[in-house]
C-alpha cells in the first residue's frame, strides 16, 4: 500500500498503479469490503487525513469525512498523540461526544502499510452502563446497610454506657428500635442474596410443572396479617381450570408475596387488593392491583432498578428495602414472561404479569 500525492494537499492512496484515491471519494475502492466487513465504525487514515471509512463511520461521523481532517473529527489530545506516533495496534483510548452522539467509545489505532492507520471506534456504551450500575448498586447497598447500622450502634453505645440512668419504659423504646433496625438489614441482606441467586440462574430456564391459584392461595394467606392490621381487604379472582407453568416454584411464590406486601404498603389503609388470573391466549395473565396514590408516569420506567424508590422516605417508614420489584422483574425474565405496570394518580397501580403456559 502506498501514499501517492493528493490535491489541496491531501494525500492520494494507492494500491497499485491505476487504483488512487482522492479526496471527494467516500472509499477506496479496494479496501472498501474490507473496511464494510467490519462492524464497528472504521476508518483509514493517511498523512492526517481520511483516506477510507465504511458505513458504520459515514453514518456516526458525516457521509462526507473522506478527505477531512482527522483532528476535525476526532477533538481528543491522547487519541491525536497516538495517531502521531509509531504504535504496535494495542494502544487505546476512551472517548465521548464523537460524532455528535453522547455514546462511550473505545478508539483503537492499527498501523497499516506506509505510514497509513486503520482506526476503529468501538461502542462501548453498554459495558459502561453496566458498570455505573453496579457502581451505584455497591453505594445503595451501602447506604441503605450503613443507616440502620448507625442506629443500632447509636442506641446500643447509649444503653451501654447509661444503661443504670434508663428507666425501664424508655429502655423498652430503645430495645424495639435495635430489634426494628436489626431486621431492617435482615431483609435487606436476604433480598440482596435473593437476586444474586435470581441472576445466576436466569439462563437456566425452569421446568417445573407449576399450578399457580394454590401459590396465590398462600401468599394471599401470609399477608392476611398485614392486611387485617390495614383493614384492607384481599380479593382473589382466580379463573378456575388454569394451565400450570413451567416454573420454579419458589421463586412465583416470593413474586406474589412481593407483589401482595407492596399492594397493602403502598394501597391506601381500608382499601381492597385484587389478585387476579387468567388465561391469555398462550399465557397466563396475573395481577395484583391496590387502590393508593399511584406511582408518577416518570417513574414507572424506573421502580424494578434496584434500590429505586419513589418517596425515600415513606418507603422506608413502610419497611421496603427498594429491591422488591426488582426481585419481581429478574424472576420474570427467568421465566420468559413479561412485566408490565399500570398507575394513576390518586387511584392506584396495578403491576401485570405474564408467564407462558407449560408445554402439555
Amino acid at each position: 500500500m502506498a501514499v501517492a500525492g493528493g490535491v489541496n494537499g491531501a494525500p492520494a492512496l494507492a494500491l497499485g498503479p491505476a487504483m488512487i484515491y482522492r479526496p471527494g471519494m467516500t472509499t477506496h475502492p479496494a479496501i472498501a469490503p474490507l473496511l464494510e466487513g467490519l462492524r464497528e465504525a472504521s476508518l483509514v487514515a493517511a498523512g492526517g487525513r481520511v483516506v477510507a471509512a465504511n458505513a458504520a463511520a459515514r453514518s456516526l461521523l458525516g457521509a462526507e469525512i473522506a478527505g477531512s481532517r482527522v483532528e476535525e473529527i476526532i477533538a481528543h489530545p491522547a487519541a491525536l498523540e497516538m495517531l502521531e506516533r509509531p504504535g504496535d495496534g494495542s494502544e487505546e483510548v476512551e472517548l465521548t461526544g464523537v460524532g455528535k452522539s453522547r455514546r462511550h467509545w473505545l478508539l483503537r489505532i492499527a498501523p497499516l502499510a506506509d505510514g497509513t492507520q486503520l482506526i476503529r471506534f468501538i461502542d462501548r456504551s453498554e459495558a459502561r452502563a453496566a458498570e455505573q450500575m453496579r457502581v451505584d448498586f455497591v453505594a445503595n447497598a451501602s447506604h441503605e446497610l450503613r443507616t440502620p447500622l448507625s442506629t443500632l450502634i447509636g442506641y446500643t453505645e447509649t444503653l451501654r454506657e447509661q444503661g443504670d440512668e434508663i428507666d425501664p419504659q424508655t429502655r423498652e423504646r430503645f430495645l424495639s428500635v435495635v430489634h426494628d433496625e436489626a431486621r431492617r438489614m435482615q431483609r435487606v441482606v436476604e433480598d440482596l442474596i435473593s437476586l444474586s441467586r435470581i441472576e445466576a440462574e436466569k439462563f437456566t430456564e425452569p421446568t417445573e410443572d407449576v399450578d399457580l391459584p394454590p401459590l396465590i392461595d398462600q401468599a394471599i394467606e401470609g399477608a392476611r396479617r398485614l392486611a387485617d392490621e390495614d383493614g384492607s381487604e384481599l380479593i382473589r379472582n382466580v379463573d378456575a381450570g388454569l394451565p400450570h407453568i413451567a416454573a420454579d416454584r419458589g421463586q412465583i411464590l416470593q413474586l406474589l408475596d412481593n407483589l401482595v406486601t407492596n399492594a397493602l404498603r403502598y394501597g391506601e389503609p381500608g382499601t381492597p387488593v385484587t389478585v387476579s388470573a387468567h388465561r391469555d391466549g398462550a399465557m397466563i395473565h396475573l395481577s395484583v392491583a391496590d387502590h393508593g396514590e399511584g406511582i408518577p408516569s416518570e417513574h414507572i420506567a424506573r421502580v424494578t432498578e434496584r434500590f429505586y424508590r419513589v418517596d425515600t422516605s415513606r418507603s422506608r417508614s413502610l419497611g421496603g428495602t427498594g429491591l422488591g420489584l426488582s426481585i419481581v422483574k429478574h424472576i420474570v425474565e427467568r421465566h420468559r414472561g413479561r412485566l408490565r405496570i399500570d398507575s394513576k394518580r390518586g387511584e392506584g397501580t396495578t403491576v401485570h404479569v405474564l408467564f407462558p403456559v407449560a408445554p402439555s
